[in-house]
């Protein structure tokens, strides 16, 4: 080695000139290379690496349960991640708390991120501007459309595409975790200093405080996603007898169409629009215009006078959509005020409805429901009382799945929810390998863990309700198709077991915001049966069991879509 050092000396002394020929090369191959990292290429962003524009290493994609409701969890993706294409015209926030580069570093590198940062900062303020700290009543909320809650992953972006997806104005963050959307802020605006609680997704960025909303205002590139995407059609209905106490708000367009009509009740916050001709009136589901009694559809086919493909309605018979403005009448809930001896079950077979039946008593009594066990992942979607103990006395009723003689005789009364076991067997066998709305993947159900789940859990289906028939005390028999064929009549009876005053406008105000957080999409529904002719057998005889027991205590037996399979 020191003799071809030697040999290379003695060479570029003899001729100097090619020397420093080289050098000169190095040198300027060194400058290029350093030119094009800084200016003319983009950084690179390995899938495992956090993307310096995210501001979290996190990324901000989600898939919304069912509301794409909805309803409703959100997942992250790898895919979604590193793809700008699925936010839409939507940007993450920059984190303020970018770490500082090494000064020994690659300067170009941090030079062309500085200059991309600064344009997705210019763009995030065409798309998402921050406008203040507002106050927040619990009452009377700042931002009344729809709201969600997640006290584990909620980030300012999740929020802001959260509205933008349903068409809302603004986005508004409160207590590090809650997001509520809306068309119009209704409160005042204060001090930043009192928005001053982290993202309990995104410790970087703000996600207001206490009763007080981090608000931004959202501009969407196309005009109409905004007023009239969401809007859900709700029938034909003859017209109250009392307009103008039904219906208080009215407009008379000369051009009418859906959309005006739409977009006049969300400006003026209304959940409903109900079009009559040359007339629009907004209002909320009363018992006054319960909109339980439909009409044929033909009686209200007359062409809208903007739109002649649209129908808007006569002047006795309207035409009445859901507006994107979410009622707020039973959004409140609390703790009970004073501690309760009295234990009352919600009680159900796994994947019978439990979930949605919380939910459905949630919004009808404004008290929060406990659990028999303790699920983090149902805590952080808004039920509270899922932390409490199921002997605190705080909550209205008890979610249990138990079936033994000594846990059912330590409740006081219990509402025993019945649901068609082939359809609840799917539903636990997708929470088990899926979560709460997600799904089991193809290779389960064709796998060995699907016979056996049936084999273990179709018998528990029916000692189930005749556990519950037998020990259980003061027992209400509600059944999962006849809850949602008939909302409003069946909980009713519930919340009457509970022990709370019955408010009918409250109950329809759930009905118009029945589906929660907690629904599957019907989007991925298998293709095959995958009950096999012995199972179909098998859970043939449990069903004749069930109904037999429920006849012989002088009750409904179990409805007649179980038949046959």
């Amino acid at each position: 080695m020191a003799k071809l050092l030697v040999k290379f000396q003695r060479y570029f002394r003899r001729k100097p000139v090619r020397f420093f020929t080289l050098i000169a090369l190095y040198l300027t191959a060194g400058s290029l290379v350093f030119l094009h990292s800084g200016f003319a290429g983009e950084p690179t962003i390995s899938e495992n690496e956090p993307n310096p524009l995210d501001g979290t290493s996190e990324g901000a994609a989600f898939q919304y349960l069912g509301v794409v409701q909805l309803g409703r969890g959100f997942k992250e993706t790898p895919e979604a991640r590193n793809s700008v294409r699925r936010y839409g015209p939507w940007f993450k926030s920059v984190s303020k708390d970018t770490p500082e580069r090494n000064k020994m570093g690659d300067y170009g590198g941090a030079w062309s991120r500085a200059l991309k940062g600064r344009k997705v900062r210019e763009k995030e303020e065409d798309r998402a501007k921050y406008i203040g700290c507002y106050v927040d009543n619990t009452r009377r909320r700042a931002l009344r459309g729809v709201s969600f809650f997640d006290y584990k992953k909620m980030t300012v972006f999740r929020c802001q595409d959260n509205c933008a997806e349903r068409g809302y104005l603004y986005a508004g963050l409160e207590f590090g975790a809650e997001c509520y959307c809306g068309h119009k802020i209704q409160a005042l605006n204060v001090s930043e200093s009192e928005c001053n609680m982290e993202c309990k997704g995104e410790k970087s960025n703000i996600c207001g405080g206490v009763n007080h909303l981090s608000i931004y205002r959202l501009e969407l590139a196309q005009e109409s996603a905004r007023r009239y995407g969401s809007a859900i059609f709700r029938g034909c209905f003859h017209r109250p007898d009392n307009v103008s106490l039904a219906l208080p708000v009215t407009g008379v367009m000369l051009n009418m169409s859906v959309d005006k009509c739409v977009d006049f009740c969300t400006e003026k916050e209304y959940p409903l629009a109900a079009l009559g001709g040359a007339s629009c009136h907004c209002g909320f589901p009363t018992t006054l215009f319960t909109l339980h009694e439909r009409e044929d559809e033909q009686l209200c086919a007359q062409k809208c006078g903007g739109e002649e493909f649209e129908s808007c309605g006569t002047a006795e018979y309207f035409i009445v959509y859901q507006t994107q403005v979410q009622d707020n009448r039973c959004m409140d809930r609390r703790f009970l005020p004073a501690r309760s001896n009295q234990f009352i079950a919600l009680a159900s077979f796994p994947g019978a409805g439990n979930t949605w039946a919380r939910h459905l008593i949630e919004l009808a009594t404004g008290f929060y429901t406990g659990s028999y066990y303790f699920d983090g992942s149902l805590y952080n979607k808004g039920f509270k009382g899922e932390r409490d103990h199921w002997r605190s006395g705080r909550t209205i009723c008890i979610k249990t799945h138990e079936s033994g003689q000594k846990e059912i005789e330590a409740f006081d009364s219990a509402i025993l929810l019945i649901r068609n076991p082939y359809k609840a067997l799917m539903a636990e066998f997708n929470r088990k390998y899926g979560g709460h709305i997600g799904f089991a993947s193809h290779a389960h159900w064709k796998g060995k863990e699907w016979p056996e789940f049936v084999k273990n859990y179709a018998p528990w289906w029916a000692t189930h309700t005749l556990d519950w028939l037998k020990y259980g005390k003061n027992v209400l028999v509600v059944h999962f198709e006849d809850l949602k064929r008939d909302l409003f009549v069946q909980l009713k009876r519930m919340v009457s077991l509970l022990g709370t005053r019955v408010f009918e406008d409250r109950l329809l105000c759930v009905e118009g915001q029945k589906d929660g957080n907690f629904k599957r999409s019907g989007l991925r529904k298998l293709e095959y049966d995958p009950y096999t002719p012995e199972m179909r057998k098998t859970i043939s005889t449990y069903i004749k069991t069930v109904d037999m027991a429920l006849k012989l205590r002088n009750l409904t037996g179990v409805p007649d879509d179980y038949y046959p399979r």
